[in-house]
């Protein structure tokens, strides 16, 4: 996803609004990242800039030492270490140790952009936090005061020698300034509006209003009555006004209602989503509103609302009083994924259920398109992997996949794919197939890419495994980045999406868990994947875009294929497709 603003500031701001970070939260860590680099994703550390010209290096500064990292120039052995055995500070977060600085370059090299693209560099800084720094994003997301979150970030993430009281007054006032400018702009300045985390409307897909509110609640997960930590939510609801029935929640109450009215009042969704302390006036809300579903054969969709009764005797269709309530964080298949307060013992967790299971009450269903003021960006391009050989159909190439990235026109034809970046404005990288009429060597949009031309890639093995593809992680160790001195931590196997490829990597895998038990999330050795569970998609399939009047019959006839393939195909991607019901907008996945 391209970065939203029209400064770094804004930019800065946005992304981690809408990670779920709390407006005290973005703006603690961003007083941080100003002290440390300005704001600058190309900042070298001084002394090192100092030392480079004393050993007389041609690249001494942020721009010339920037370049010679992104042409080769300097190797990653030599990134590590600018100077024999001397570790220095580089970028947002000043990344200084060997194992973060290789995390940061294998990230940036498996994506093809510069080692100081600012989306890169805070695509980053968010996996770090999500998994080596967890205590800090839970406060960064749950911080009631700038200078709370500002001294989470100094004192547990950033560690700099110096953490004295005047060190942290100073980073405090510098976030101050971010959160005056953003949370209460000055008469005329909009800046920092676009995606407002908490309170009025974002500028957002229905797709990422979903995720803006999921965030919050798994930034929560963890937190339990025991330790207290639970108090978050609990003073979030009662610090909203009216109380619903005039009741505040006591710390010692059942808070699973609490839990999603609380995610609604930090995400601003409380004009969508009722608010409530117990279940059952929940539903009561959600049937005047118009958004409940009684079926508890429906499919729901991330960020709806479920609820449960514990007394259902599994016939017919459940209408007693509501004993639990949780939000639905992913549907697999037919197994849905849950995030619940108070669950046994006190906790935020997750529970894995059957779609349509016992124990199912119903479903609040928020009007979550109400809160985007643009559509649904589907992904053109489909399931394409790294090493597809496909039909690019365009006319420019970008230098990279960042959205102000400079356009340079070129010959269509056929081209392999060597890198991917989903979230980029121009997502996928495309080198040229000799004598097949092209030139392209670039990133590319996606809509440039009608589909695959012809398969690519070995089977068996990791040699087959792409960029996108599930596979089977055997192994209890991952690391932060591939390189061969990275820092390990346990996780436990199963299966996991590959997100990043580096062939020449001691630990050549990145992986995402997607499978229930499993943890990992890090970069990981070949001999820990057993091969491919799932393709991303079928080999050589084409990509159809829906438009108004089609219907899958007449795709299905047009493509040589059937319907049951197609819905087969794209079911894990659009949970509600039939035989009968496609939208417009959709991409589908032809099988071939």
């Amino acid at each position: 996803m391209a970065l939203k603003g029209s400064t770094v500031r804004e930019q800065i701001w946005n992304y981690m609004a809408s990670a779920g970070l709390s407006n005290f939260g973005v703006a603690g860590l961003m007083g941080n990242l100003y002290a440390e680099s300005g704001l600058n994703p190309k900042n070298l550390e001084n002394l090192c800039e100092t030392r480079l010209k004393e050993a007389g290096k041609p690249y001494c500064t942020d721009e010339t030492y920037t370049a010679a990292v992104d042409r080769g120039e300097i190797s990653q052995e030599e990134f590590l270490h600018p100077l024999p055995n001397k570790q220095y500070g580089y970028g947002l977060a000043q990344w200084t140790s060997p194992g973060r600085k290789a995390g940061l370059y294998d990230l940036a090299k498996s994506r093809g952009v510069s080692i100081c693209d600012l989306e890169m560099q805070l695509d980053f800084l968010l996996q770090e936090l999500s998994t080596s720094y967890k205590n800090v994003l839970a406060v960064l997301k749950s911080a009631t005061s700038v200078r709370a979150a500002s001294d989470a970030v100094l004192i547990d993430f950033e560690r700099p020698k110096s953490q004295g009281e005047a060190v942290k007054k100073k980073r405090a006032e510098y976030g101050q300034k971010y959160y005056d400018e953003f949370v209460k702009p000055a008469s005329g300045n909009t800046a920092g509006t676009s995606t407002k985390p908490e309170g009025g409307k974002a500028t957002m897909t229905e797709t990422q209003a979903r995720q803006h509110i999921l965030s919050i609640m798994q930034g929560w997960v963890g937190l339990k009555r025991a330790d207290g930590s639970h108090k978050v939510i609990i003073d979030t609801y009662n610090e909203h006004k009216p109380l619903a029935r005039s009741y505040e929640v006591k710390y010692t109450d059942a808070y699973c209602a609490t839990t999603v009215s609380a995610a609604a009042i930090k995400a601003g969704f409380d004009d969508i989503i009722p608010l409530e302390c117990g279940c059952g006036q929940l539903i009561e809300l959600a049937k005047k509103m118009g958004i409940w579903e009684e079926s508890d054969a429906h499919v729901p969709e991330p960020a709806d609302i479920i609820l449960y009764d514990w007394e259902d005797n599994g016939i017919g269709d459940n209408t007693g009083w509501p004993d639990h309530v949780g939000m639905v964080e992913k549907v697999a298949g037919s197994t849905m994924t849950i995030i619940e307060g108070n669950m046994s013992g006190g906790v935020v967790g997750r529970r894995n259920l059957q779609v349509n299971g016992r124990y199912i009450r119903g479903y609040i269903l928020p009007k979550y398109a109400g809160k985007a003021d643009k559509p649904n960006e589907p992904n053109a391009s489909g399931n394409l992997k790294v090493g597809d050989i496909v039909s690019f159909t365009g006319k420019n190439h970008y230098a990279s996949s960042y959205a102000s990235a400079k356009k340079v026109s070129c010959m269509s034809g056929q081209a392999k794919v060597t890198a991917i970046n989903e979230k980029g404005a121009h997502p996928y990288h495309l080198v040229a197939v000799p004598g097949k009429g092209s030139n392209v060597y670039g990133w590319v949009d996606a809509a440039d890419i009608q589909g695959a031309a012809s398969g690519s890639g070995s089977s068996g093995g990791t040699a087959a495994i792409k960029v996108g593809d599930t596979v089977n992680y055997s192994g209890n160790i991952h690391y932060t980045s591939s390189y061969k001195g990275a820092k390990s931590s346990s996780c436990k196997g199963g299966t996991a999406k590959v997100t990043a490829i580096n062939k020449t990597g001691a630990h050549p895998y990145h992986l995402k868990h997607t499978g229930s038990g499993c943890t990992v999330y890090g970069w990981v050795d070949a001999g820990d994947i057993g091969g491919a569970a799932a393709s991303g998609g079928t080999s050589g399939a084409k990509m159809h875009k829906v438009v108004s009047g089609d219907t899958l019959s007449a795709i299905a006839n047009k493509n040589g294929t059937t319907v049951a393939k197609i819905v087969a195909a794209n079911k894990s991607r659009y949970p509600k497709i039939t035989a009968n019901y496609i939208v417009a907008g959709w991409t589908l996945t032809i099988p071939q």
